[in-house]
């Protein structure tokens, strides 16, 4: 009997980005959504499987020592493989500059057969990931995982600091990554970004990866620190959707533990989209003309006020019981959904100046 295939693997690629150019995010989450027929499936078939698992797991009084069992054959295989192992390679979570100390922390202690084992250990670090000084844990270690899993502490915390001889490997190096960091770091806006302790509670409150899930971002950092990192990583060519990949609503902020303003970043990062888009384009482009048109109108007031006049006056033949229900040409898609308000007979200037 063959499992139902999950929703990752069903649902359309949204691209490969090791490989090639992922899907835009708007295409991809699309894709991801607009079948219903294969989502009330999945939906039923997930329901009949996790019921029926149920029933039969409660079958055996045994079900606990039976997964052990199969964990510890499975291990007489991989474990013997990581015995062997010359080199072994990780990732850090924290590195302090005062001490040298590197910090890895987990949840599931496989990291420090990694770290432990081999007889050389080459750790990873974006540039980001430094603090300076060892009482700063003190504050990472209590934000990180009540953040992340919802525990007080992470249930495995290792740190190091070099090498001993017979504890641990016999080398150590230290790889620090930076692959675009310094240009993040120049920008006065995007930087806060690399505050950014890889907690995931922006992906948990985001309306936007809770309906779409991970995959549509094309990334390895999905939800709404992805709309912003990977943008800012890759470039605007690669992952300039992603900006757009938000209601704005500022859960993500509520929840940071570093206090991103992510919904700051995302606007910041709108703007580059916009002037990326316009330097690329070789035909006028109609948008920027009418927003360049409106800098130059409201930059002075005796052209704003003007303005005001041709509009109270262009708005007559739209304008019913102080509501604009459809604007013409163009303008429409304002008021597709919604009312706009009519322009008052008065301005507070006018009622200013006469009284």
């Amino acid at each position: 009997m063959t499992s139902p295939a999950s929703p990752s693997e069903r649902r359309a690629p949204a691209g490969d980005a090791h490989r090639g150019r992922p899907r835009a995010f708007p295409e991809a989450a699309r894709l991801a959504l607009a079948d219903t027929q294969l989502r009330r499936n999945l939906g039923h078939a997930t329901a009949t499987i996790r019921r029926r698992r149920g029933e039969v797991v409660g079958e055996l009084p045994d079900w606990e020592e039976l997964r052990e069992a199969g964990r510890a054959i499975k291990e007489r295989v991989l474990r013997k493989r990581f015995l062997g192992a010359k080199v072994g390679i990780s990732g850090v979570n924290f590195a302090v500059a005062e001490t040298g100390t590197v910090c890895v922390v987990e949840s599931e202690g496989n990291g420090r057969m990694c770290l432990t084992l081999p007889e050389v250990l080459v750790s990873v670090m974006g540039i980001e990931k430094l603090i300076p000084t060892w009482r700063d844990f003190e504050v990472f270690l209590q934000l990180l995982p009540r953040s992340s899993t919802g525990e007080r502490m992470n249930p495995y915390t290792s740190f190091w600091a070099g090498v001993r001889h017979g504890d641990g490997p016999g080398e150590f190096h230290l790889v620090l990554l930076d692959n675009g960091r310094s240009r993040v770091l120049a920008d006065p806006v995007g930087r806060q970004t690399l505050n950014c302790i890889r907690c995931s509670a922006c992906l948990n409150v985001c309306p936007v990866y809770e309906r779409t899930g991970g995959h549509a971002y094309g990334s390895v950092y999905p939800g709404p620190i992805g709309a912003i990192l990977t943008p800012q990583l890759e470039g605007l060519d690669r992952a300039g959707t992603l900006p757009y990949a938000s209601s704005l609503c500022g859960a993500c902020y509520e929840v940071c533990p570093v206090k991103i303003d992510i919904p700051e970043v995302l606007v910041h990062l709108r703007g580059q989209v916009v002037r990326h888009k316009r330097a690329a384009r070789r035909v006028p482009d109609p948008e920027a003309a009418t927003m360049e048109a409106l800098a130059w109108v409201f930059a002075d007031r005796r052209r704003y006020e003007l303005a005001q006049k041709l509009a109270r006056v262009g708005q007559l033949p739209l304008a019913r019981s102080g509501r604009i229900r459809r604007l013409p040409a163009a303008l429409a898609g304002w008021t597709e959904m919604r009312d706009a308000p009519a322009i008052p007979a008065q301005t507070f200037r006018d009622w200013w100046r006469r009284r």
